[in-house]
This record gives structure tokens, C-alpha cells and sequence, in this order.
């Protein structure tokens, strides 16, 4: 049974309304942004004593992500509802609708930075031989799916943003990409030799095959002539993986930890790395070092005489 929202007063729905209007139009948050904080916002509003925002104070908030710590709610799960929380209380408070910021005191406990599976180096190129090896008959879908891959890996680009790229996005001379990532911010990413080649046969057979009239101008079409859905994307590499024996179960996100791995560990600059995923942080992309760090202790646990 699906359990509808919950309904708010007037004047506290009118406030969350301008608030994610605000979110998608000047803050530039992506749609599932937008949505998850809708639902956090919606459930932490229901629990206004009275029908006006004014009644948003400090120790409702408390309660708010202590109830929901009591129901199971994870880690991750109450930091985002927390900085959900938070964001839109000062935003309240900028706007003349709040006297006071509640939230600038809300703590929330610290997600707990997870060690993704990472693809081995030589898994990546097995996953990347299977599927070019499905693409020598110049099936379209297959030049597509194989385009897809060696782009994520090469680029370690998002899902979204691989399927977001039009024709014009690509320069060929310079094999690097236009992308459009979180929050609108624009990036320019490098792709190697072999998805340079995976491009030129896709451009030239499997692209011709799958536009239609009125095909939009993006890079990777789907069956029907339209834009890859990323979630058609997620099932590509979730189907590829099944060719590499042994290797983990992973996504488009699983290839773009393996593109950031592999990188550290061939030497890249953690800078530079930043720059390729489109963190707007280098703590974000710290992640990756502990996630070397980690293959090496392994490594020298089963290799050192003295480990």
C-alpha cells in the first residue's frame, strides 16, 4: 500500500514550494536533489505543532532525525535529511519567512565512507574485450554499448552526464568531451585511443542506424531514436559485467571508482583527478586514495617476507 503525503497548512506548503523552486533555478540541484528534499522537508514539516512555519525551532529538529535514528534510518540517510534541514532554514531565514536560522546548531552523524568494489585493472580491459568482441559485426546497439563503456571508464564520467552529451559536445581533434555536471558546472574531460575508435564506429554505423527524423542531437541514441535513459545505461553495464568472471557486480558509478583508481594508481595527480570526475571538493575525491591505500596493504600482506 502506498502511503500518500502528508498535508500541509497553506503557508507552510507556499514555503516549500518557493524553497525548491529556489533549489532547482538558482542553486541548479538535479531533479533527484530536488525530489529527495522534498520528501525529507515534506515528513519534517508534517511535525509542525501549529499550521505556521514560525513553529520550526531547534528541538523539533532533534526529535525529527532522533525518531527517525530510532526507526533504523541509516547514516547517509539522516546527514542528507539533516543538511536538507539546514539549507532550508537559513534559506527561511534569508527570505523574512524564519526570525531566526534553527538549523545553524543541527548536528547529524557523519556518513561513514565506504570502500567501493573497484574493478581490477586487467577485469576493466576483459570487460572492454568482451564487449568489443560483441561489436565486430557493427550491430548498432553494440557499437553503442561499447562506446558507452570505454567512455565511462576512459572519462569517469557519471551516468547522467555521459547521456546528457550531444554530438557537438565531442572534439574529435582533441579527443576530449564537453560535460555538464552537478550543478550546472561545465568540465572538459580527455578520452584515450580506444574509445577515440569505439566513437569513429559508432559515429559512422551504429548512429546512422539508430537516428530517426526527429532524434534529438545527442551522442548515444536509443533503440527508438531518442537519448539513452541512463537507466537503459545502468542495465548495459550491469549485463557487460556478467562477461568477466570473478569480477564484482558494479554500475556505470562502479566504472567511474575503477577510472579514478587506476589513475592514482598510475601516478595521476590528485588535482587533476578532481578535475576529471567534477568534484567541486578535494576531499570528495580523497576517497580514492584510501581506496589504494587499501589494494596496497593487501598487496603487501600476501607479498612482504615480513608482512
Amino acid at each position: 500500500m502506498v502511503r500518500s503525503a502528508p498535508e500541509l497548512a497553506p503557508e507552510v506548503a507556499a514555503a516549500l514550494e518557493a524553497f525548491l523552486q529556489y533549489l532547482d533555478l538558482e542553486r541548479g540541484r538535479s531533479p533527484h536533489t530536488v525530489r529527495a528534499y522534498r520528501g525529507d522537508l515534506t515528513g519534517l514539516l508534517a511535525e509542525l505543532p501549529r499550521p505556521e512555519l514560525a513553529a520550526l525551532d531547534l528541538p523539533l529538529l532533534r526529535r525529527w532525525l532522533a525518531d527517525a535514528h530510532a526507526t533504523g534510518t541509516g547514516r547517509s540517510t539522516l546527514a542528507r535529511r539533516a543538511a536538507a534541514a539546514r539549507t532550508f532554514t537559513a534559506w527561511a531565514q534569508r527570505t523574512g519567512r524564519l526570525p531566526t536560522d534553527p538549523g545553524a546548531r543541527l548536528e547529524s552523524p557523519r556518513p561513514r565512507a565506504a570502500l567501493p568494489a573497484v574493478l581490477r585493472a586487467d577485469q576493466a580491459a576483459d570487460l572492454l574485450d568482451a564487449a568489443g568482441s560483441g561489436a565486430a559485426e557493427n550491430d548498432p546497439v553494440a557499437l553503442r554499448d561499447l562506446l558507452l563503456l570505454e567512455l565511462l571508464y576512459a572519462t569517469g564520467v557519471r551516468v547522467a552526464e555521459v547521456c546528457g552529451l550531444d554530438v557537438d559536445d565531442v572534439d574529435a581533434g582533441r579527443r576530449t568531451l564537453r560535460v555538464v555536471g552537478k550543478g550546472n558546472r561545465e568540465r572538459t574531460v580527455v578520452y584515450g585511443v580506444p574509445a577515440e575508435r569505439a566513437l569513429q564506429r559508432w559515429l559512422a554505423v551504429g548512429r546512422p542506424a539508430l537516428a530517426r527524423p526527429a532524434s534529438p542531437p545527442a551522442l548515444l541514441l536509443g533503440t527508438r531514436g531518442g537519448r539513452l535513459d541512463p537507466r537503459v545505461a545502468r542495465s548495459v553495464v550491469h549485463r557487460a559485467m556478467t562477461a568477466v568472471p570473478g569480477a564484482p557486480d558494479i554500475g556505470p558509478h562502479g566504472l567511474r571508482h575503477a577510472a579514478a583508481t587506476h589513475l592514482l594508481d598510475g601516478g595521476a595527480d590528485l588535482r587533476h583527478v578532481q578535475e576529471l570526475l567534477g568534484h567541486a571538493t578535494l576531499s570528495t575525491t580523497q576517497l580514492y586514495t584510501h581506496v589504494t591505500v587499501d589494494r596496497l596493504k593487501v598487496v603487501h600482506d600476501q607479498a612482504h617476507p615480513r608482512a
